[in-house]
C-alpha cells in the first residue's frame, strides 16, 4: 500500500497560547468534554499512563472518578452542538462551553475519520456519518457499503485536543494522526467507532483486535494528547 501523508492540520494558524513549555501545571480536577464512556475511558488510561507528577500533585487524586471528571456524571449540562467546519472549532467549543458552564479546567477532543477514495469522507462527520443517532454499526456499514468497488483503501484517523483554563483563559491545542487502511470485513472485538475495520500502517491487526494496551500506544488520540502533556 502507497502512503501519502497529506494530511491538512486542523489547527494551524489558529492562536494557542500555552505556558506548558517546561510542563502543565492543573488545578485540583479536570473536566473530560465527553458523554461517551469509551471514549472517557480511553482518555484518562492515556492520561493516567502519560502524565507525571508535575501534572497531578496530589498522587491521591489520580482516579477516574476524583481527578478526572466524566462530563456524562454533571447534572444538568447542556449539549453542545458540535456545528463547527474544523475538529479544532469543535474541540474548542466543547471545551469552552463544559469549562465556562463547570467553572473547571476541560480537555475537549474532537475525531475525524478521512478515506481516500471517498474524497476524505466521513471526515469530521464521522460519529454521525449514516445519521444522527446511528451507531456504531450503523456506521461501520454505511462505510463498508461505500469501499464496494474501490481499490484504495488507504484512511486516516485525526484528533484535534483542546484544552481550556476558564480562569486563565489558556487554550493549548495539539494534534494527532494514526494512518492505515480499511478492510472489507469487521475484525475483532474491543475498542469503538471504526476500529473493527481499520488496521494501522505497520500493523496486521484491525484496532479492534488490539488490546487497548496496544491501541494507546499508537492511537491518533495518544499522540495528541502526549503532546498536550509535553507542552
Amino acid at each position: 500500500m502507497r502512503v501519502v501523508t497529506n494530511h491538512k492540520s486542523q489547527i494551524t494558524n489558529h492562536h494557542i497560547s500555552t505556558e506548558a513549555s517546561s510542563g502543565i501545571t492543573l488545578g485540583e480536577h479536570i473536566v473530560i468534554a465527553t458523554r461517551n464512556r469509551h471514549k472517557f475511558e480511553e482518555i484518562v488510561e492515556i492520561l493516567e499512563e502519560e502524565c507525571g507528577e508535575f501534572l497531578i500533585p496530589n498522587s491521591e487524586l489520580r482516579t477516574p472518578n476524583s481527578y478526572f471528571i466524566f462530563a456524562g456524571d454533571i447534572a444538568d449540562l447542556p449539549e453542545v452542538e458540535e456545528d463547527g467546519d474544523s475538529l479544532y472549532e469543535n474541540a474548542l467549543k466543547k471545551a469552552k462551553e463544559v469549562a465556562e458552564y463547570t467553572g473547571v479546567a476541560c480537555l475537549a477532543d474532537d475525531t475525524g475519520f478521512f478515506v481516500r477514495a471517498l474524497n476524505g469522507e466521513p471526515g469530521i462527520n464521522a460519529a454521525i456519518y449514516a445519521g444522527k443517532g446511528c451507531t456504531y454499526d450503523d456506521n461501520v456499514n454505511k462505510l463498508l457499503s461505500m469501499m464496494q468497488g474501490k481499490e484504495d483503501n488507504y484512511a486516516y484517523f485525526q484528533t484535534v485536543c483542546v484544552y481550556y483554563d476558564p480562569t486563565a483563559k489558556t487554550i493549548i491545542a495539539t494534534e494527532g494522526i494514526l494512518e492505515g487502511h480499511i478492510i472489507s470485513d469487521k475484525r475483532g472485538k474491543n475498542g469503538f467507532g471504526y476500529d473493527p475495520v481499520f488496521v494501522p500502517l505497520g500493523s496486521e491487526k484491525t484496532l479492534s483486535e488490539m488490546s487497548e494496551v496496544e491501541k494507546n500506544k499508537i492511537s491518533h488520540r495518544r499522540k495528541a494528547i502526549s503532546q498536550f502533556l509535553r507542552g
